[in-house]
């Protein structure tokens, strides 16, 4: 098969490639996607369904090889292992967007796999496999309902670009990760620096355009280079089955799904599903077998909760836990609950509660790594979240993070990040434990870091707060958003959109649909229910801790940073770092010199710490005119000694300073390995030569 290409405009001077038929052509669609030098490559292919599956088992995997940018891994290991976090955020962000977009039923397997062959270290490669996933579904045979754009917008100077490079990002104000349909949002994600609703809403309609490009591009590759469309199997509950079981409980669901505490709602629906199983067993799986009654129950019995949950709300305006539609849960915020540990938070909203530890640390704590195109990025403020299996009650395998938990991570660290000051001499660390788990942990997430923080005597400009908002729509086109919405409503309804944000302005965002796009004029209402929310869990938070402590804890380590001359360096490091070495032991504390000067200490406490600064002024001081020192004799001649009284600095001490009176000899005063008080009367400006004076000294000794 011949290649096949076709290119977008993206803004300027600035195109976007896709390429197909050169590559994988086992693959049920495949292509590339260039921008500037770098290039990504993405392939999806499927399998059959697995027998009694009920689900939709959609794999996006992406990979960045440091051959892409002609470099080894670093490390002993010279091939790439597990992926990085970055890696499994990419993943995510690609899955989010194309999963809505297949047909209700169809359980067939499906991977996308997408791996970065080139990187010119200007352009990222994240949108880029986000918009070769929708492509390589698109000129496959599978039943995909694309294409989808997927594009990142920044804001430099007050003016929108759409995929800007790693340099312009690092000067922007907002980061916009836009996936959609023409003028239908389907997923965003980013941060901002306390943007407006407004300013947000304007990034999402610039993105719009570029993404209705995009889906031309891939419409017009698919009329060239796809395959035709086979006809999915997709698997529903036999009519009759359906009819038996809406007889058997159907007039009981309501009462079943509206039962406000999740336990005795789970529990109510498990009852309920027992009766069903019941009732129409001995008429049914005689006929399908055991398995497959099972499977088509379980299936059914699923959208009859979730129909009946989503009429409830939307007809009546009852909410399974019995709240009005803009009503928050009960909220309660608490500092200080652990003993030992620099800051600790409780923050629950209803069921959902957030155990919050702040670790404050030094410079060599920072999080490093490996960049592709070479060199490492440094990470002062991480925030781990963690979702343990009690959090909800359930047993399970006890592994390390897995994707939900570092996306989750991810959207409450960039949230709160930007409330911590650049020049905060800390490393800090959040962990975040759920404790129970119904709904909206990240956001619980965020309110508890900002208490810890507080808690911890971290600096922060402000609290930052967040919130989700659902949404429930029918085919008639009603639709209803719903604020802080519960496990039940994110998992029945049409939407998760979480933002988190302070009172001047939104500072991160997150949106998940299980709908094939929405309207970004519903978005702008969404984000003003949400805003209003805000304000109410802000005043929580204050009453709690109004502000920051004035002090960082007496738990944590202290922290200072002195300048000294550069040239000092080599005198604090001493030979061999003998005097930096004797420093950091005798002191048990962390120092760590920069090259223009700037020296990171981290003690125990305040006392170790001013001892410490002494130290570190007794390897570096200059020599001050008119100041007495205790000098070492380094050295005897006939016309004088020569004196350290600094580390590495020496002055000359004339047998004529030695005395009041005649000195005949040198060795009369002192000998090599004496100490002797000195003044210094004299540095030559253009040598730096030091002059000394025991005379001088014994005399304002006298004085």
């Amino acid at each position: 098969m011949p290649e096949t290409t076709v290119t977008i405009n993206i803004g300027g001077n600035r195109e976007m490639s896709l390429s197909a038929g050169k590559l994988a052509h086992l693959a049920n669609g495949s292509c590339t996607v260039r921008l500037g030098d770098t290039v990504v490559f993405s392939a999806a292919c499927s399998g059959s369904a697995k027998k009694g599956q009920d689900f939709f088992p959609l794999q996006v995997d992406y990979r960045e090889k440091f051959s892409a940018a002609g470099r080894f891994p670093g490390g002993y290991i010279k091939r790439e292992g597990r992926p990085s976090d970055k890696e499994i955020l990419i993943c995510r962000m690609a899955d989010r967007p194309i999963r809505p977009l297949f047909p209700e039923g169809f359980f067939d397997e499906v991977q996308v796999c997408g791996l970065l062959l080139a990187a010119d270290g200007e352009n990222d490669g994240d949108v880029l496999s986000m918009l070769g996933a929708s492509c390589a579904l698109c000129l496959s045979d599978l039943p995909f309902q694309g294409p989808i754009g997927a594009v990142r917008v920044g804001k430099v100077n007050g003016q929108l670009i759409a995929n800007p490079t790693v340099k312009e990002m690092e000067e922007s104000t907002m980061e916009l990760v836009y996936a959609g349909l023409p003028d239908k949002v389907i997923m965003i994600e980013g941060e901002a620096k306390e943007c407006t609703e407004a300013e947000l809403e304007e990034a999402m309609r610039f993105a719009n355009e570029i993404v209705k490009k995009q889906c031309a591009a891939q419409i017009e590759l698919m009329e060239k280079a796809g395959r035709p469309k086979k006809t999915p199997e997709l698997h529903v509950t036999p009519a009759e089955m359906k009819a038996a079981m809406e007889k058997a409980v159907g007039d009981k669901m309501e009462g079943a799904c509206l039962i406000p505490g999740k336990e005795d709602r789970m529990n109510a629906l498990t009852a309920l599903q027992d009766e069903c199983i019941a009732a129409i067993k001995d008429e049914f799986e005689p006929v399908y077998g055991e398995e497959d009654f099972m499977f088509y129950l379980k299936m059914e019995f699923d959208k009859m909760t979730r129909t009946t949950i989503r009429k409830a709300i939307l007809e009546k305006g009852y909410r399974p836990d019995g709240r009005g539609v803009k009503q928050l849960r009960p909220l309660s915020a608490e500092i200080d609950v652990l003993p030992v540990v620099h800051g600790s938070a409780i923050f629950q909203r209803g069921e959902t509660q957030a155990l919050v530890i702040a670790t404050l640390g030094g410079p060599q704590d920072a999080q490093e790594t490996d960049l592709i195109t070479g060199g490492t990025s440094t990470k002062k403020f991480y925030l781990h979240y963690n979702f343990p299996n009690y959090s909800t009650g359930e047993v399970g395998r006890i592994a390390g993070p897995g994707r939900r938990e570092i996306g989750h991570g991810n959207l409450a660290e960039r949230s709160v990040l930007q409330v911590v000051p650049k020049d905060f001499p800390y490393t800090v660390r959040c962990v975040s434990e759920i404790m129970s788990s119904n709904g909206s942990t990240s956001m619980a997430s965020v309110c508890g870091a900002t208490l810890a923080l507080m808690a911890a005597g971290v600096p922060i400009k402000s609290p930052v707060v967040g919130i989700s908002c659902g949404l429930v729509t029918d085919d008639t086109g009603k639709e209803l958003l719903l604020t802080d919405i519960i496990g039940a409503e994110d998992h029945y309804g049409d939407m998760d959109f979480k933002v988190c944000g302070t009172r001047e302005g939104i500072t991160g965002f997150q949106l998940d649909l299980k709908l094939p796009g929405i309207s970004i004029d519903l978005l702008a209402r969404a984000m003003e229910q949400n805003k209003a929310a805000r304000e109410e869990i802000h005043k929580v938070i204050t009453d709690c801790i109004p502000a920051p402590r004035a002090q960082v804890s007496e738990r944590a380590p202290q922290m200072e940073v002195v300048k000294i001359n550069p040239e000092k360096i080599g005198a604090l490091i001493g030979t061999g770092g003998k005097n930096i070495k004797e420093i950091t032991e005798s002191t048990q504390s962390q120092v760590d010199i920069a090259e223009d000067g700037s020296v990171s200490i981290l003690a125990r406490n305040r006392q170790v710490l001013e001892e410490v600064k002494r130290k570190i002024q007794f390897y570096t001081a200059e020599a001050e005119i008119g100041k007495v020192y205790r000098g070492l004799v380094k050295s005897v001649r006939d016309f004088g000694a020569f004196v350290e009284i600094l580390p590495g600095q020496e002055g000359l001490l004339h047998i004529s300073e030695m005395a009041n009176y005649r000195v005949n000899t040198v060795t009369d005063i002192c000998k090599e390995g004496d100490y002797v008080a000195v003044k210094v009367i004299e540095i030559d400006d253009r040598t730096g030569k030091i002059r000394l004076s025991r005379k001088a000294a014994l005399d304002a000794v006298e004085k």
